[in-house]
């Protein structure tokens, strides 16, 4: 495929490109700048094109690795650094909840219903709010990942049911 005929099929997609990049951002700007950023990328490898393949779907791939990698990118720019001395914001106490005068006695109750739970429930449970992935909660217990599953499940509707009053 000769350049020409290539930017001329590049120019052919943008009302889909521009689509597409605004499912994937929900905003104009985002979506122009993705559009853009696309094209760049698109005319800067041409030549890794294959001919008679699907154009579209090799723009689309293009403008979803670049949307994942900004994503990507701007999770890490949110990390903080501390550069005081002595690290003083990094060891401040921050509370992400206040606390309430009757929270560690709504901790207690929610900990003696979780803890009333019967053991092949409870303990799946507990594992899964301490970060373990499903596969991990199996391979640890030597069950399915479905039984895993129906587990956690479970012990959320009995929860739900014994706590009414507390909410989600």
């Amino acid at each position: 495929m000769t350049a020409i005929e290539f930017n001329y099929k590049l120019i052919g997609m943008q009302t889909y490109l521009q689509y597409f990049a605004k499912k994937l951002t929900s905003h104009e700007e985002d979506a122009n700048d993705l559009v853009q950023e696309t094209n760049y990328k698109a005319l800067l490898f041409r030549e890794k094109y294959v001919h008679h393949t699907n154009f579209k779907a090799w723009l689309f791939t293009i403008m979803k690795n670049i949307f994942i990698n900004n994503y990507r990118r701007n999770k890490k720019a949110q990390t903080f650094i501390d550069t005081t001395d002595n690290l003083h914001h990094l060891n401040s106490r921050i509370d992400a909840f206040p606390v309430l005068p009757d929270s560690e006695l709504r901790e207690q109750e929610i900990r003696g219903v979780v803890d009333s739970l019967e053991e092949e429930h409870r303990i799946p449970f507990v594992m899964h709010t301490q970060g373990f992935k499903y596969k991990e909660i199996a391979y640890e217990l030597d069950i399915s990942i479905g039984t895993v599953k129906s587990r956690i499940f479970f012990s959320r509707k009995k929860l739900m049911d014994r706590l009414e009053g507390y909410g989600n």
